[in-house]
């Protein structure tokens, strides 16, 4: 706990010559104990902004810290205890601490499903879900009509089969846990057959051949890295052949001589197949939407996938639905009903606030008009360049307000954004930017962390030796708060 905040203990206790053990217990002697430091000024001025508990833990571990370091012949020297200096030091641990864990972030980087800083910011719809289902009770497993239990993704699998076509639908905790559970559900003991070329690692621990073994199946590998043909699945199938599985390449791409076999033609193949293996495709980011309405790249959309003939689709719900951290598994009914008996999927199953946040996400995809107005994602997404360089513009001119020395060192600029988080990869967005060159006597580095350490935070990328922010990523009501942070940054001490 203590050690980003013990920089400052030896201010309290500057040696001017080599410790003495007299000084050394002399210098002891004259600590206060800690009783009469919580009942001064100091500890009152604390007591009123922080958790008793959190203020004395506080004083006592920066209390003996301070001990250790006149015992180590550190500060012997010096006359008296600075008192102020130390609640200075302690305050400055407190602030620390309040705000460690999940702050807000204003995101400037123009990723717009960054993964760190928790991909899809949620629609304002979603948050009153959220906030109405943790709030009190809610009918979680409870069928209101008869009084019994019911299904505790009921109303979210309803609104996936009329938005996706799909026969049934299952919920889970995210789409890795999607594909695992699939795996483990319909292919434990058999062989799960996949392109080479989609044998991918995402997110640094998702890797496919692991994900195979973890769901108890033999991996059974086909076609070379850069091209593989309906033929080669054709010749791997044998009696013991489970899953057909096809895997979002997410950010890794082959580009030149390679080729891939489409969907449909891998559904016709076991179509043609006694005790046809079930065809299983991790779409990853998962849409709903034809993205090519927003200038964007043509992504397959979940319905078009079952529309193929694939069995089962699995997919996020925080990329490019827009909605919470979620699994989705869709397609055939009783493959679906295999997965919802395995036993697997009690561990892997979302709570009340998830589904609500997804309901009230999926709610707003039935309503063409409003979806791009209303889920953030899209939203960003489907900016154009007007709005962002009007947001830009105001943005300089805030900050300009109210630091004018720094109004020689903004400029707009342009640039490009991306989808993240997997999704659209290698698809640039235009955009526009904000490009902030540092002041004399600071370096962008210093700049950019003091953004970081405000409230609230806020990130952006640095490139060239300028800080670059985003305007795809920044929302309206966050340029304000952008400009106090920088005209704070570059007008405050370190």
């Amino acid at each position: 706990m203590h050690d980003g905040s013990m920089r400052d203990l030896s201010d309290l206790h500057r040696p001017d010559a080599p410790a003495s053990t007299a000084a050394t217990s002399s210098a002891l002697r004259a600590l206060p104990p800690v009783h009469r430091l919580v009942d001064g000024d100091g500890a009152r001025a604390l007591l009123a902004e922080f958790p008793r508990p959190a203020v004395l833990g506080a004083i006592r571990a920066h209390l003996a810290a301070v001990r250790r370091q006149l015992r180590d012949g550190a500060a012997a020297a010096i006359p008296a205890f600075d008192e102020p200096a130390f609640f200075a030091i302690v305050r400055a641990d407190l602030d620390r601490r309040r705000l460690a864990g999940l702050r807000r972030v204003v995101n400037a980087t123009g990723i717009v499903l960054h993964t760190n800083l928790g991909r899809a910011p949620l629609a304002a719809e979603a948050v009153d879900a959220v906030a109405e289902a943790a709030r009190g009770y809610a009918n979680l497993e409870y069928d209101l009509e008869s009084g019994r239990r019911g299904a505790r993704d009921g109303a979210v699998e309803e609104l996936l089969r009329e938005l996706t076509g799909a026969e049934a639908a299952l919920v889970v905790n995210n789409n890795a846990a999607a594909v695992l559970l699939a795996l483990s559900g319909l292919a434990a003991g058999g062989e799960v057959v996949v392109s080479r070329g989609e044998l991918v690692e995402i997110g640094g621990s998702f890797r496919i051949p692991d994900i195979v073994r973890q769901g108890g199946a033999r991996l059974v590998e086909v076609g070379t890295t850069n091209k593989t043909r309906l033929a080669d699945y054709e010749a791997a199938i044998t009696a013991d052949t489970r899953v057909l599985l096809k895997v979002h390449q997410s950010n890794y791409r082959i580009v030149g001589f390679t080729g891939a076999v489409p969907a449909e033609a891998l559904a016709a193949l076991v179509r043609n197949h006694d005790g046809a293996p079930a065809v299983v495709e991790d779409l990853g980011s998962g849409t709903l939407v034809d993205l090519r309405r927003f200038g964007l790249p043509y992504e397959p959309t979940v319905g078009d996938r079952l529309a193929a003939g694939i069995d089962l689709v699995t997919f996020s719900g925080d990329k490019l639905l827009g909605g919470p951290q979620a699994g989705v598994i869709v397609g055939c009914r009783d493959l679906v009903d295999r997965l919802r008996r395995h036993p697997l999927l009690r561990a892997l199953r979302v709570d009340k606030m998830t589904l609500a946040a997804l309901a009230a996400t999926l709610r707003l995809h039935l309503d063409p008009e409003r979806l791009v107005r209303a889920v953030p994602v899209l939203r960003m997404l489907a900016q154009d360049e007007a709005a962002l360089r009007a947001r830009a513009v105001r943005l300089r001119d805030e900050t300009a307000a109210a630091a004018p020395g720094l109004a020689a060192h903004l400029r707009l600029d342009e640039g490009v954004s991306y989808a993240g988080g997997g999704s659209l990869p290698g698809t640039e967005i235009a955009t526009v930017l904000i490009a902030l060159s540092p002041p004399d006597g600071l370096s962008v580095d210093e700049i950019a962390r003091r953004l970081r350490t405000s409230e609230p935070a806020v990130v952006g990328r640095i490139e060239a030796g300028c800080l670059l922010l985003d305007m795809r990523t920044v929302a309206d009501d966050e340029v304000p708060e952008i400009a106090r942070a920088l005209a704070a940054a570059v007008v405050t001490a370190p």
